[in-house]
């Protein structure tokens, strides 16, 4: 059974409990706006069904909701920013407006952050850049959940990468995606419905395909982008593994293994060699390539040229990147936005613990 409420009713509600757990109210109204784009957008994995785990993670001490967030390291287009255990939420809207602005100087801005959390989607903060006649990137390590291709370890996160690309008349092309056949989120969803997964989004303890969306509560492991050997799985490997480079490696955040789990009744790795999650950010201004208005009429003809493309049987268009997400929000801002029963009572159960009622 779903419940339908209005984007302003979740809003309200989210913004509540972000105030009660001490945050700022800019940082409220940040950290809310990121999250509840992941609802409006169709990724219900990623939104206020999350929002009960930033909570336990701000119980357990591991964030922080009054950060002192800090560029640690910088050059003219590059720079490393410390979340001092800050909402992902709020550190990495800031450290994307941070590659905005050297961009602006620039030409393109790369910025990698580190002592982080969980950010909410990656798409989000990629799409920042649009407004500016400029290209977003943005992508994250996170709990280490996925074992790389022959192995039954979990090593990677599901490791997010989001690129968002003007265009003229035509709406903006923006990818984001895991580098995992699935997010954990999905099989969240599956767990709450009680119901399988597809086959070659799990292996089990032993690295046998499984179906059960409890899987990695046994000892098994999400698969990398192509789900095996023989489909390419090597590759979601080492994308995977790229998004972890970029943004852990580099910026001196926890990587592989030590990435820091977001259950909080996950134990913390052991000998972590780094800080906190880690996020990489870049923007590129259009027109440090090729005049904007120039690029963007071809952007337009490039999607348009795709739209043409004949489709396979029994499919009625081909898509362009951000096109289902768009089209979700434009019905969702209109019709409301549905949530699953047991997110609502989750909900419910996490407002009263601050006094804050959800209204629909």
């Amino acid at each position: 059974m779903e419940h339908v409420f209005f984007y302003g009713d979740l809003f309200n509600f989210t913004y509540a409990v972000f105030k009660a757990m001490g945050c700022a109210d800019a940082d409220a109204h940040t950290a809310t706006t990121a999250l509840i784009a992941a609802d409006i957008r169709g990724i219900d994995s990623h939104g206020v069904a999350r929002l009960s785990g930033y909570v336990r993670l701000w119980e357990a001490k591991r964030i922080n909701t009054t950060p002192q967030i800090k560029v640690v390291h910088e050059t003219p287009s590059t720079a490393v920013v410390d979340g001092d255990r800050g909402l992902g939420l709020v550190v990495a809207p800031k450290a994307m407006q941070l590659a905005i602005d050297k961009a602006k100087n620039a030409g393109t801005g790369w910025v990698s952050v580190k002592n982080s959390n969980h950010f909410g989607i990656a798409g989000y903060h990629a799409m920042m850049a649009l407004q500016h006649d400029m290209v977003g990137m943005a992508m994250t390590n996170a709990s280490a959940l996925v074992a790389p291709t022959f192995s039954i370890e979990r090593m990677l996160g599901t490791n997010p990468i989001a690129v968002a690309i003007p265009a003229g008349t035509q709406p903006a092309f923006v990818a984001d995606f895991a580098t995992t056949t699935a997010a954990n989120g999905k099989l969240e969803i599956l767990q709450r419905k009680h119901a399988d997964t597809p086959v070659g989004w799990v292996q089990d303890k032993d690295g046998h395909a499984s179906v059960d969306a409890n899987a990695l509560k046994t000892g098994g492991a999400l698969l990398p982008l192509g789900s095996d050997r023989e489909h390419g799985s090597h590759k979601g490997y080492a994308l995977g593994s790229i998004v972890d480079i970029f943004s852990a490696v580099l910026s001196g955040a926890s990587y592989g293994p030590w990435a820091p789990p977001f259950p909080a009744y996950v134990p913390m790795p052991q000998n972590m060699p780094g800080e906190g999650l880690g996020h990489f950010f870049g923007a590129m201004r259009i027109d440090a390539f090729r005049p904007a208005d120039e690029f963007k009429q071809h952007m337009d003809n490039w999607i348009q040229r795709f739209r043409k493309a004949k489709p396979a049987p029994g499919y009625d268009k081909v898509l362009i990147p951000g096109d289902p997400e768009r089209e979700m929000e434009a019905v969702r801002m209109k019709h409301g936005i549905p949530v699953i029963a047991s997110v609502v009572e989750d909900l419910r159960t996490t407002g009263e613990k601050f006094g804050v009622v959800l209204q629909r």
